[in-house]
């Protein structure tokens, strides 16, 4: 009686743990490193939100202001008869969590320096403001759940100088000795 020859042409049972731990560790890698390029994004987010706020507060003071900066997002998303806003419409309502732009709320805002001062009426203004223009303004953008959709904050004002903070809200007005980006 001829006897068979036995073939193993399979993968035996760890053999296929090792391959499926193998294969959690990877995913488990590729989905910080995912994190961690979602904030970078929504960080850069940012940094054009407050760049382009800098740029609608210098037009509306230049413009529509006579010589002072807008208080609020509205005040600065509203346009002037026959011109465009001031800021895009993303950033008209990003200073609630609701409407936050890629993670980040966005918050024009009154300076709290004590030498701050109105310039002109708000009924005097091009676009017909709520509120005064004044010769300073506070920008904040904050994450809306630290290290999740952001590590850090970043604040401007009227110099354009955007600083930033990993560890709280850049503080109204802005003092001295905070790190800077530009």
């Amino acid at each position: 009686m001829p006897t068979r020859l036995r073939t193993n042409s399979g993968f035996t049972l760890i053999e296929l743990l090792i391959v499926v731990g193998l294969i959690g560790v990877l995913a488990a890698i590729a989905v910080i490193s995912m994190a961690r390029a979602r904030q970078s994004g929504n960080e850069a987010s940012a940094l054009g939100s407050m760049r382009a706020i800098t740029g609608g507060q210098a037009a509306y003071a230049s413009s529509c202001g006579g010589g002072g900066y807008a208080q609020n997002n509205a005040d600065l998303a509203k346009a002037p008869a026959g011109s465009p806003p001031f800021i895009p419409p993303d950033l008209e309502k990003a200073d609630v969590a609701v409407n936050a732009k890629s993670g980040y709320v966005v918050i024009v805002n009154d300076n709290a320096d004590p030498d701050n001062r109105d310039v002109q009426a708000a009924a005097e203004t091009c676009n017909a403001a709520a509120a005064p223009s004044r010769a300073m303004y506070h920008v904040a953008a904050d994450p809306l759940s630290r290290g999740v959709t952001g590590s850090r904050s970043f604040g401007t004002d009227r110099r354009g100088t955007i600083f930033y903070s990993t560890t709280a809200a850049i503080p109204n007005p802005i003092p001295s000795g905070l790190d800077f980006i530009q």
